[in-house]
């Protein structure tokens, strides 16, 4: 399909996403990929000239003054014994409530040996209770997950490989706490978006030492893999971004958010824990979103594991040849990859663990004659899919975490 073909439907076509999940206006995003590269200009807060800190943290975080060079010594596997990860995603909720037996279970009779947890939520709240004084005075703990530890010997007990989710950026916890470190109206209110998320400035390098510094606690907690979501700005943020008052320097936004992958890789790494990000599964097939800063090869030569998103249902008509390609989720997910490789072999060496996120729901809200009921069929159809492309590594999303019963996962 022509991008540019391809584009322009997505911007006008109507996209599902998952309530819960990447919950982004796909449209918008994908529109921002069409725009050429903006580079910010400070004028949008004059009088600051860095971030403020009003935690009386001095950040440690310093951007890298390039990021199209990848560290040879930031690319050595951290978890060379890790498994080939096969997992599902797994709420603070549910992690701390009686459905953890359930899925504990789930892994234990399946080829599944992986759990993605939320360490920090969408809302931006640490999920455990942690007497950290510097994570308190910057954001907020809730006891979701209410004894984390016992929590972690019964992941190990269950030879479950542990994986912390951060939400970065998307945080209207440390936003209303720290309207400083976010994006303000005119009006001196923090802005929210249509769903009423707020973000923070991926510009700060207090918010990056804060969510590096939550991934350093979970590191000492056990977790084996960091899996960094939410790694952007604002969706459609092209179109705010000389009215919303914010501290910026000259780099482009996508190089603001390759430089904190980069700087949370450097710190991570030697702790022995895996750095992963999730992009948007349209990103191996487009141009770079300079709106929201993602860069898919930027982004991937600096992480040890890359999570594109390819949910069938993600994509609208025509992608892949496909009239609907959420009743067809073998070629969309075949599609998908196909792309993926050709935007990541450049890389070589650098190339990461290409591990998506594949859907196991059913996307009703793409209206009758658009969509079908997922279940053991169209979740082995996705894992085969990712095999004949040589992809044998992924993640589950149910956002109720609710999963299909008697999937074969070796399909």
């Amino acid at each position: 399909m022509n991008i540019t073909w391809a584009l322009l439907m997505m911007a006008l076509g109507s996209v599902g996403v998952q309530p819960g999940h990447h919950d982004a206006d796909v449209a918008t995003v994908l529109q921002s990929a069409k725009n050429p590269p903006i580079v910010a200009q400070n004028n949008s807060n004059p009088a600051a000239s860095a971030s403020p800190n009003p935690a009386g943290v001095k950040p440690s975080a310093t951007p890298a003054t390039e990021t199209d060079g990848p560290d040879s010594a930031l690319h050595a596997d951290p978890q060379p014994d890790a498994p080939k990860v096969k997992g599902i995603y797994v709420t603070a909720y549910s992690a701390g409530g009686a459905r953890m037996e359930k899925l504990l279970a789930l892994l234990d009779n399946t080829e599944l040996n992986s759990m993605v947890i939320d360490i920090k939520d969408d809302a931006g709240y640490i999920t455990y209770k942690t007497d950290n004084p510097e994570l308190l005075a910057m954001g907020e703990s809730q006891k979701f997950i209410g004894d984390i530890n016992k929590l972690m010997e019964r992941l190990k007990k269950h030879e479950v490989y542990p994986i912390a989710r951060i939400v970065v950026f998307k945080d209207s916890v440390l936003a209303k706490k720290n309207p400083e470190l976010s994006f303000v109206n005119k009006d001196g209110s923090v802005w929210a978006n249509k769903g009423g998320d707020s973000f923070v400035n991926p510009y700060s390098e207090d918010v990056w030492k804060y969510n590096v510094d939550i991934a350093k606690e979970a590191a000492k907690l056990g977790f084996k893999e960091i899996q960094f979501d939410y790694v952007r700005f604002p969706e459609g943020f092209e179109k705010r971004a000389d009215t919303l008052k914010y501290t910026k320097n000259a780099k482009p936004r996508v190089e603001i958010v390759s430089d904190f992958v980069k700087y949370a890789k450097s710190e991570l790494g030697p702790l022995g824990v895996r750095v992963s990000v999730d992009i948007f599964g349209y990103a191996a097939s487009v141009p770079a979103a300079e709106g929201i800063g993602q860069d898919f090869v930027k982004i991937s030569k600096n992480v040890d594991v890359i999570s594109p998103m390819v949910y069938p249902s993600h994509y609208s008509t025509g992608w892949f040849d496909v009239k609907d390609p959420d009743k067809d989720p073998y070629a969309t997910i075949k599609g998908s990859m196909v792309d993926t490789h050709k935007k990541l072999n450049p890389l070589g060496s650098y190339k990461p663990i290409i591990r998506p996120w594949i859907q196991d729901f059913t996307a009703s809200w793409l209206g009758s004659g658009h969509y079908i009921k997922y279940g053991k069929q169209q979740v082995e159809d996705q894992v085969r899919a990712l095999k004949d492309q040589n992809i044998d590594e992924f993640l589950l999303w149910n956002a109720n975490n609710r999963y299909t019963e008697n999937v074969n996962y070796e399909k």
